[in-house]
């Protein structure tokens, strides 16, 4: 066209392309389903679904992770642990101490019909977290990608537990896992 002296622009070059189908093809795409959660994760028992979350802190001696396991139901903590560093070990701390509590023991299959929703953190999705969850008898229930994890019951602990201690003013990891552990028992 421009060889003609017509004028003309990108736009109007894809529009009249588009118009008498001279477009390559390009691909669609697959059909997405909804972007955002449509059921609940807020069961009608207790020991249905268990939700697990970290977070981190600044001591005195650097860095600290805070864990947390909660009973999605009940909105109990059932289990919280606190450690220098985030590892997939430290992440099953909480889901130990809650299986300890609420099923008597520690053993194969011992939690059948429990789920533990949690985020797609490198803790949770590792193949040490997931076979320990399977060995326990627990379901591993990742939350969709982008979309809270935990019900408000979960951030309610998370409150909870801010209002209830100084556990970020903690100088050392020792200090800061007392704090919590002692947070919990009165809590409890």
């Amino acid at each position: 066209m421009r060889i003609a002296g017509v004028r003309t622009s990108k736009r109007r070059v894809l529009r009249l392309m588009r118009d008498n189908d001279l477009l390559a093809p390009s691909r669609v795409g697959s059909p997405r389903g909804p972007r955002s959660h449509d059921g609940t994760i807020i069961p009608e028992t207790v020991d249905t679904i268990w939700g697990t979350n970290l977070t981190t802190t600044i001591t005195g001696e650097g860095q600290a992770a805070v864990f947390i396991a909660i009973d999605h139901c009940s909105t109990e903590c059932i289990g919280i642990h606190a450690a220098p560093r985030a590892t997939r070990f430290e992440a099953l701390e909480p889901i130990r101490q809650g299986v300890r509590q609420q099923f008597g023991g520690f053993a194969k299959d011992v939690a059948c019909g429990l789920s533990v929703r949690h985020d797609h953190g490198s803790q949770y999705m590792s193949d040490t977290f997931q076979k320990e969850l399977a060995f326990l008898g627990i379901e591993s229930s990742p939350a969709f990608v982008r979309v809270i994890a935990h019900p408000a019951s979960a951030r309610g602990c998370w409150g909870s537990l801010l209002a209830n201690t100084n556990w970020r003013t903690a100088s050392t990891e020792a200090r800061l896992a007392f704090a919590v552990l002692t947070t919990e028992r009165k809590a409890a």
